[in-house]
C-alpha cells in the first residue's frame, strides 16, 4: 500500500505542476485515481463493492474523497483537484460501477 500511496503522490504532484485541468470526469479519474481504483477496494466497475457506496449517494462520496477516509488521503493524494474535479471524477466512477 505504501507505494501505492507514494506513487500517487508522485502522479498527483506531476499532473499539479503540469498546470494541466481536468475537462471531466473521465480525465480526473485516469490522471488521479485509476492507478490506486484499479488495485485497491473499491475497484472501479466492481458493482457489489460500489453498490453500498453508491447508495449513501453522490455528495458523500464526495465528501469522503476531499477529506479522505481510511487508507484514501484528502483529495485522493492531489491537493491539485477542486471539488468539482473531484465530483466529476466520482460521477465518471459510480456510472462505471452501476
Amino acid at each position: 500500500m505504501k507505494i501505492l500511496l507514494c506513487g500517487a503522490i508522485v502522479a498527483a504532484a506531476l499532473f499539479a505542476a503540469s498546470g494541466a485541468r481536468a475537462a471531466d470526469g473521465k480525465a480526473v479519474y485516469d490522471q488521479s485515481c485509476a492507478m490506486c481504483h484499479a488495485a485497491m477496494n473499491p475497484k472501479t466497475g466492481d458493482k457489489a463493492a460500489w453498490a453500498p457506496l453508491i447508495k449513501e449517494g453522490t455528495d458523500t462520496l464526495v465528501a469522503n474523497v476531499i477529506k479522505g477516509k481510511g487508507a484514501m488521503p484528502a483529495k485522493g493524494g492531489n491537493p491539485a483537484l477542486s471539488d468539482a474535479d473531484i465530483k466529476a471524477a466520482v460521477e465518471y466512477m459510480e456510472a462505471q460501477s452501476k
